[in-house]
């Protein structure tokens, strides 16, 4: 088993993943012997990420939502590190707010981040996996996919359609190797997360009652199932969306 979750001699993608769920995944990856390439929007708090993920880490600046930089940027990885073969779509925008406060500009902002953006650097790093005959796209979603959550209708829209937009590239390019998978993290521990609910002891109580482990994930959680998901330990796996919530999802 511990073959098939090596990732020695792969290379891959994770957007948004200088800190959080990205950085987390990315410090797994390398452990696992990728070399990782992670962009985000400050140059500053990538060169603070590489200084702890090392050598077999490469930085580059990127807005997502250029989606015209994408073929450059890929181009230059493969040029520079290496095929890629693991793209994680990491890289998000939230909006928390009352749905008929939501303003048009505000829902597409979201939308063009978390769903437009994903499908466009999807597609380019897709068209050069389909030659070699092997790839594995993750895209990170969110329970807010899965079932309500109040006044994130933006996020939870662009969220839902990621797992429609994963079923059907799953359905139309896995049978060239390349495998297409999401997953849905549940309350992920974070500095921002905790101070919000040592402050709010009533929503604290109320995730942690309906999440049968009994405690909040932390991002080594999300790292170690997309380590596995872009391994050969899943390489019959394809098309789903994996719940990391501590069974928060079905939980009552």
């Amino acid at each position: 088993m511990e073959k098939l979750v090596d990732l020695s001699g792969k290379v891959a993608l994770i957007t948004g993943a200088a800190a959080g769920i990205g950085f987390g995944i990315a410090k797994k990856y390398i452990d696992l012997g990728a070399k990782v390439v992670i962009t985000d929007l400050s140059q500053e708090k990538l060169d603070e990420a590489k200084a702890i993920l090392g050598e077999n880490c490469y930085t580059y600046v990127n807005d997502v939502t250029k989606k015209y930089q994408h073929e450059i940027l890929i181009s230059e990885i493969e040029q520079k590190v290496g095929t890629l073969d693991i793209l994680v779509n990491n890289a998000g925008r939230h909006c928390k707010k009352p749905s008929l406060q939501t303003t048009d500009e505000e829902f597409q902002a979201v939308i063009d981040t978390n769903l437009n953006s994903v499908f466009a650097l999807t597609r380019e790093v897709v068209k050069r996996m389909i030659p070699r005959e092997a790839g594995a796209v993750i895209n990170i979603s969110s329970m807010s996919a899965l079932f309500g959550l109040t006044e994130v209708v933006a996020y939870s829209s662009s969220k839902t359609a990621l797992l429609g937009m994963t079923r059907t590239l799953a359905s139309e390019y896995s049978g060239t190797g390349v495998r297409f998978n999401a997953i849905a993290p549940g309350f992920i521990e974070s500095k921002m997360f905790l101070d919000i609910m040592e402050k709010d002891p009533a929503r604290k109580a109320k995730i942690l009652d309906r999440t049968p482990s009994g405690r909040f994930g932390n991002p080594e959680d999300i790292a170690k199932a997309a380590a596995f998901l872009a391994s050969d330990a899943a390489d019959f796996i394809t098309g789903v969306c994996l719940p990391v919530d501590g069974g928060n999802s079905i939980g009552f």
